[in-house]
């Protein structure tokens, strides 16, 4: 079968981003300078990357601290009209101590600011499929179990 034969196929963006928490069961958000809306830390996976290295190098590179992931919350097929199909990841970052808040360094300029948020007001800092995902997300981690998801609900 030659490559004009083969099926079409998509071809998704990737990116993968950390769930950080607080001791009151807060996520971690983080306000990008080249965005309107507040996101998680993290971004897109280059190529031969793993979503968990992307990860990792991404909460490196933003935020100026070395995580320890655990494991994958969950998984969303989330196609965004202007940008085509995506895969989206998103990683147990675990709960932050006050030296590691007292570390983050916003290193490559592209955040200007983080915050803790309750689940109840996702909704007031960024879209609300990113509201959904970080919810999945967080009910996941709370069963102990990974989710996958369609625009941000668990399925």
């Amino acid at each position: 079968m030659t490559a004009n034969e083969m099926p079409p196929m998509a071809t998704p963006r990737v990116a993968a981003g950390a769930l950080f928490f607080d001791n009151e069961g807060r996520v971690l958000l983080v306000r990008p300078s080249y965005k309107d809306h507040w996101d998680i830390p993290g971004g897109y996976v280059e190529p031969g990357e793993s979503p968990r290295a992307a990860c990792a190098r991404e909460v490196q590179e933003e935020l100026g601290l070395a995580a320890t992931l655990g494991p994958m919350l969950v998984v969303d097929w989330a196609p965004a009209e202007h940008e085509g199909d995506k895969l989206l990841f998103i990683f147990d970052g675990g709960s932050l101590g006050a030296k590691q808040e007292r570390d983050i360094r916003f290193a490559d300029g592209e955040l200007t600011e983080w915050r803790y948020v309750r689940a109840e007001s996702l909704e007031q800092h960024g879209p609300p499929r990113l509201a959904r995902r970080i919810r999945t997300a967080i009910a996941a981690r709370s069963n102990g179990v990974s989710a996958y998801a369609e625009h941000g609900s668990a399925i």
